[in-house]
């Protein structure tokens, strides 16, 4: 009598990059519209190095995509490889990627905030009030995605955006993803992004 197959413990795909894409999304009708949208990147590895980058397109920049980063060819790397696919906008290859230092404080049982700071500019994101985490497990075609990822997820049902002070008006607003609950502000931690060998 044949053994039973023993699972693989490795996933077939190959590493496109591993590290962090928390962001905030705000609408004032429960996600058909959006006012506001950041994604934060803090890279642990990608073909590009290491680096952190943040995406931003908000009534605080009239609407306008804003990048920053400390290592712009990452930011290049993540605009061409990734957010081509998650939201158009912030891959547009004209984009300035201006220079900016990231800074981590506060954590899952306070508050968790990035601070960017540029030479003109002050970006500070946080995220408190969290759901339960969850892992997030999208393989490559999930969604209609060529690519796919597995990431940690904390929900926040509170969340801030400002921008030299000034305060995007907007609170998070609830999602499922899956069975599990979810918000349009989240912490996503440990993620990887893989690509079919």
């Amino acid at each position: 009598m044949a053994s039973p197959a023993v699972a693989s413990p490795t996933d077939p795909n190959d590493v496109l990059m591993t590290g962090e894409n928390s962001f905030i999304r705000f609408s004032p009708d429960a996600g058909k519209t959006q006012t506001d949208r950041a994604s934060h990147w803090r890279v642990l590895w990608c073909p590009a190095g290491a680096g952190h980058a943040l995406f931003l397109k908000s009534t605080l920049t009239g609407g306008e995509a804003k990048i920053w980063s400390d290592n712009p060819p990452v930011a290049r790397w993540l605009q061409k490889e990734i957010e081509s696919l998650l939201f158009p906008a912030f891959a547009d290859a004209k984009t300035p990627v201006t220079q900016a230092a990231f800074v981590r404080s506060g954590g899952i049982d306070t508050k968790a905030a990035e601070l960017v700071t540029a030479k003109d500019a002050e970006v500070l994101l946080s995220w408190e009030d969290f759901l339960p985490p969850f892992v997030l497990n999208m393989p490559p075609g999930s969604g209609g995605r060529p690519i796919g990822v597995f990431s940690t997820f904390f929900p926040a049902r509170a969340a801030r955006l400002t921008l030299n002070g000034k305060a995007a008006v907007g609170t998070p607003y609830a999602e499922k993803r899956g069975e599990r609950d979810s918000t349009s502000a989240v912490l996503a931690w440990s993620e990887t992004w893989v690509k079919p060998r």
